[in-house]
Formats: C-alpha cells, sequence, structure tokens
C-alpha cells in the first residue's frame, strides 16, 4: 500500500546522521552536527557527510571568520540571531577553510552502502513504473504544496527520525526518498539505513531535475 497522505509538521529541528558513526567527526545535538574546535591542535580535520548540517562548539565567546572557498562559503560563525545557524554540506570531497585565525580541512563523505541506491530522475521514473516503490517526499509543506511526485507523501527531514514508525512496513520494501536538490534526502536515507532498512533509494539531484526532465508533477 503506498504511503500517499501527506503528513504535515511544523519545523522543529534539523536532523542529520547517526550519532554512532565514530568514523564522522562531532556530534549530533538537536539535529546539527556539532564539531569542537578547541582541540590543542594547530590545524582542524573533520570527516562529515555531504548534506550534514554543522556548527561550532566554541568555548569562549565572539565571533569568528569562516571561510572554505572551494565551496564559495565566507561568513562568520556564530551566525547571527536572524540567520540559519548551520553551514550545509552540499557537495563531497576535500575542502581547505579557515575559522578566525585557524585552518583545517573538511573531508566531505558520499554516503555508500549495500543497502543504498542513488537514482537520476530517468532511472527513478522506472524505478516507479516497473518497481511501483513508497515515494517519499523531506522537503517542507510549502515545497511540496508547490509540486511533488505523483504519489508521494510527505515527511520533513526535520521530523524525519522521530516517525519513523509510520515507515516500519516498508523496513524491506523499496522506498524512494527526494528533496530539492538531492541533499536532505541523503540526510533522510543515512536515517532508514541506520535504522535497518535494507532498499533504499535517493533521487541524487532531487525535484529540480526531475520536473527539468520533464516527468510528471502533482
Amino acid at each position: 500500500m503506498k504511503y500517499a497522505a501527506a503528513i504535515m509538521f511544523s519545523f522543529l529541528v534539523l536532523v542529520s546522521c547517526s550519532q554512532g558513526d565514530s568514523a564522522v567527526s562531532g556530534t549530533v545535538e538537536g539535529g546539527l552536527r556539532v564539531l569542537g574546535v578547541d582541540n590543542g591542535k594547530d590545524k582542524l580535520e573533520y570527516t562529515i557527510y555531504r548534506g550534514d548540517y554543522i556548527v561550532f562548539d566554541f568555548a569562549s565567546a565572539g565571533t569568528r571568520d569562516f571561510n572554505v572557498p572551494g565551496l564559495e562559503i565566507n561568513t562568520v560563525m556564530p551566525k547571527s540571531a536572524d540567520e540559519t545557524p548551520y553551514i550545509k554540506m552540499k557537495q563531497s570531497g576535500d575542502y581547505e577553510f579557515t575559522l578566525g585565525g585557524r585552518s583545517g580541512t573538511f573531508h566531505v563523505l558520499e554516503l555508500v552502502d549495500p543497502s543504498y541506491t542513488e537514482v537520476s530522475a530517468g532511472e527513478a521514473s522506472d524505478l516507479i513504473k516497473n518497481v511501483n516503490p513508497l515515494i517519499v517526499d523531506v522537503r517542507t509543506e510549502a515545497e511540496y504544496n508547490s509540486g511533488h511526485i505523483p504519489g508521494a507523501g510527505l515527511l520533513p527531514v526535520q521530523v524525519f527520525a522521530d516517525n519513523l514508525g509510520k515507515l516500519e512496513q516498508y523496513k524491506d520494501k523499496d522506498i524512494l526518498l527526494y528533496c530539492a536538490s538531492g541533499n536532505r534526502s541523503t540526510v533522510a536515507a543515512r536515517i532508514l539505513i541506520d535504522a535497518g532498512f535494507t532498499r533504499v533509494y535517493n533521487l541524487r539531484h532531487g525535484f529540480g531535475d526531475w520536473a527539468r526532465s520533464g516527468n510528471p508533477v502533482e
């Protein structure tokens, strides 16, 4: 039975990957990946996932200039109260950065798991036609209402981890996840895999690519 009814939630917290992954830096608190900076080392080095929402844990007050030239990030941390508090890692690869007077490197990883497959818009269309997966939109309610893949249910990434029980019957069935560009759906995919789901598909370039490719939209 397709999970067709949209589940409407207000914004609560941002969800990131599992706290139990020892290969990844920092800790997950309130859905944000918190990276420590007071480790006594001259150069900072972090391993994180593409799609993670990151903030820094500063022991002292004040802002620090934060620059990641390879990702065109030029801001200050912590951000002001009227801005989103986090930085989202949208691309995998190794990126040099500076934070205040210190330098460092981000190692941004792609999710790789036997239970996980990334698909193009064309592959997703074939999957829907031939396999009839559960389709889950992990964007916001406003984004969903502005247009979505036919038959998709809404479960925003902000509350995804708290509502896995709604997907329990699909633990060993095909699930296709998507967001706007493929980042939030990667976060949701990691949550499913960590919870033991075995057949997870991610629309790699998101709903934007789906619509641009001429696929149907509701």
